[in-house]
Parts: structure tokens; C-alpha cells; sequence
């Protein structure tokens, strides 16, 4: 089955929501996501309408999402790059050394896991960050639960490596997230493959 990966618009909040809170019942969603169902399903309408129309194309330009669209419409992934540069708040783990794109908001329905949707998904928002001119991204990172060694094995295989940055994972539980980067010259991510 072929999928087609795009940016959202802002006017599908209501599917944007909705696959949020579909990822968030996925069992790693403890480990993957920094909110809980709960969290996300409590949230007024106006604020699914806002997140959309950042990420959406015609958004202010440091937030994109992607989406993985089967043939009949349904959303069966997403990603989140965020864009970070030195003298940014930070929004989750350590501040931004360098501009850089950061991953946030993994998601891929079980039943098209490992069909090429994941790698699909990536190739397009790496691609997106590295066409950004200004600033013009000089890496991409996004952090990994330690306790999720699915999701990091596959970002090695994209290209990703571990920076050696810990920070600790939400919660009082000691538990870690880890960084892992690509560089501008890791850009490929992995040999195309079908999906």
C-alpha cells in the first residue's frame, strides 16, 4: 500500500487530536511521550486548533508536522520538528548548543510498523530541516527513553548516534532520557525503501 507523507493543515486539529491521543493508548506510550492520555484528552478544543496551525505549512516556520496518509485517508504516523537555536527557551531536555531541529511526537500505528512509513516519515522532516536557510540547522536530535531500545534501535539504523547527553526522563522515577544527533553529514538516513 502506498503512503503519502505531508505536512498537516491547520484546519485537521481534529485529526491531529485524535492521533495524539491514539498514540498516547500505545503500550510505550509511558516511555515515548512526555504526557498521558488523560493530559492530552482533557485539552479544550483551542488548544488542538493552535497546535495544528503552528506545524501546518503556512505556519510561523519553527514547528512542522508530518503525517503518514494511507490511500483512504487515515493518518498512520506522525513527527514533530521543532526548531531550536541558541538563545531559545528550553522546551524539553538541555538548551540548544547550535540551531538544530528537534524530533518530538514519534508515532506509527502498530499494523504498518516496519513497512517503510517510519523511515518515510523521518526522511521528510530531516529533509525539512536541513532545506531551512535561516537558520540553517546543523543537526538534528531528538531523546529516547532508555528503557525503550525499540525506538533507539531505529534510530541508529536511520543514522542516529548517541551524543553521550542524559538528562532525566519526567517523573521522580531516576529513570534517564538519552540525546541522540545526526549531523549534516548523516543526512540520507537509511536506503530508501517502499511503502
Amino acid at each position: 500500500m502506498d503512503y503519502v507523507m505531508r505536512v498537516v493543515r491547520a484546519d485537521e486539529w481534529p485529526q491531529v487530536r485524535q492521533l495524539r491521543l491514539d498514540a498516547l493508548r500505545d503500550p510505550a506510550a509511558p516511555v515515548a511521550f512526555l504526557e498521558s492520555f488523560e493530559e492530552a484528552e482533557a485539552k479544550p478544543d483551542v488548544f488542538w486548533q493552535q497546535r495544528a496551525a503552528d506545524a501546518a505549512e503556512d505556519g510561523p516556520g519553527r514547528v512542522r508536522q508530518f503525517v503518514a496518509e494511507s490511500p483512504d485517508g487515515e493518518w498512520v504516523g506522525s513527527v514533530t520538528v521543532l526548531v531550536e537555536s541558541p538563545d531559545d527557551e528550553v522546551r524539553f531536555g538541555e538548551g540548544s548548543p547550535v540551531d538544530q531541529a528537534h524530533l518530538v511526537g514519534v508515532f506509527v500505528r502498530p499494523e504498518v510498523r516496519g513497512t517503510g512509513v517510519t523511515e518515510a516519515l523521518f526522511r521528510e522532516a530531516v529533509a525539512w530541516a536541513w532545506s531551512l536557510s535561516a537558520p540553517r540547522m546543523e543537526r538534528v536530535r531528538l531523546y529516547v527513553h532508555e528503557r525503550n531500545p525499540r525506538a533507539a534501535a531505529f534510530y541508529r539504523k536511520f543514522g542516529f548516534v548517541p551524543s553521550g547527553q542524559r538528562i532525566p526522563a519526567p517523573g521522580d522515577r531516576g529513570d534517564q532520557e538519552l540525546e541522540y544527533v545526526l549531523g549534516r553529514e548523516g543526512q540520507g538516513g537509511p536506503a530508501r525503501s517502499s511503502c
